[in-house]
């Protein structure tokens, strides 16, 4: 298992704004992650009202992206750079919020489509075994500043 620490040392997201507490598995197409922080009062995406909502699992979803493109990125001996998210598709929620969920939400990401213009994967959030929200996000690298693009698959979310 993948601890929170090693997953700060490899993408963008600090603090209470890496969503993450561990990889449970991963490979080169997929990954599968577990979190709890949900509950947390002081939770980053929490709103006034108090509530995280399940359209925050998009960011969750998105993470989960972020994570393995660092985790690839190591196993290939590099760093991940950042990418931008540029598209949420066919997302459907089955919940309107998660904040009262009392267990652990897990995440499996799939890559769909990788190339030097971007990647694509699906996802899919459940708690419980119960799926609590799925959908597929686009993400295309950050240019570099030199007019060159990150290498699709290298890349966190910024």
């Amino acid at each position: 298992m993948i601890s929170r620490e090693q997953i700060l040392t490899m993408v963008p997201h600090q603090g209470a704004m890496c969503l993450w507490d561990n990889v449970v598995l991963w490979d080169e197409r997929c990954i599968v992650l577990r979190a709890g922080n949900h509950r947390d009062p002081a939770h980053p995406l929490r709103g006034p009202d108090g509530h995280v909502r399940a359209v925050h699992l998009c960011e969750y979803g998105a993470q989960a992206m972020a994570v393995h493109g660092g985790l690839r990125a190591r196993a290939a001996g590099t760093r991940a750079k950042p990418g931008f998210l540029v598209a949420l598709r066919g997302v459907e929620l089955h919940i309107e919020r998660i904040d009262t969920l009392p267990g652990q939400l897990q995440c499996m990401a799939t890559v769909l489509v990788e190339g030097e213009a971007g990647w694509q994967y699906h996802f899919q959030l459940e708690h419980d075994g119960v799926v609590l929200a799925t959908g597929r996000a686009a993400v295309i690298p950050q240019p570099t500043g030199d007019g060159e693009h990150v290498a699709a698959g290298q890349a966190g979310l910024a």
